[in-house]
């Protein structure tokens, strides 16, 4: 049988406005998806979409997870955020406070 990956990561979404952002993250806590999101307000994003390059104020998400909890964060996002294509980046914890990691472990377990 194959071992969880619970490998603690930090994902990073951004929604478009501070209503979005904590209604999204009330949802990833109550799924455990997450156990701490942290949200940033002021982020200001310039790319390229649909041919024209675009900026918009957004809200960024720093979401707090496990590894095996990443393909169920995933789907949320593509079923939950407005955008139709939405950020979701995902990058690996080399370090940090073991006490920490463990309580992410725990508040992560479905």
């Amino acid at each position: 049988m194959p071992q969880p990956k619970e490998n603690v990561v930090i994902a990073l979404c951004c929604a478009p406005d501070s209503s979005t952002a904590q209604r999204l993250t009330q949802e990833l806590l109550s799924q455990r998806l997450a156990a701490c999101v942290n949200l940033i307000s002021g982020i200001q994003s310039h790319y390229w979409w649909q041919g024209k390059m675009q900026s918009a104020d957004e809200v960024l998400m720093i979401i707090k997870t496990t590894e095996d909890r990443t393909e169920a964060l995933k789907g949320f996002m593509q079923t939950h955020h407005p955008y139709d294509t939405p950020e979701l980046i995902v990058l690996p914890i080399s370090a940090g406070l073991d006490a920490y990691l463990a309580w992410v472990k725990k508040e992560t377990r479905p």
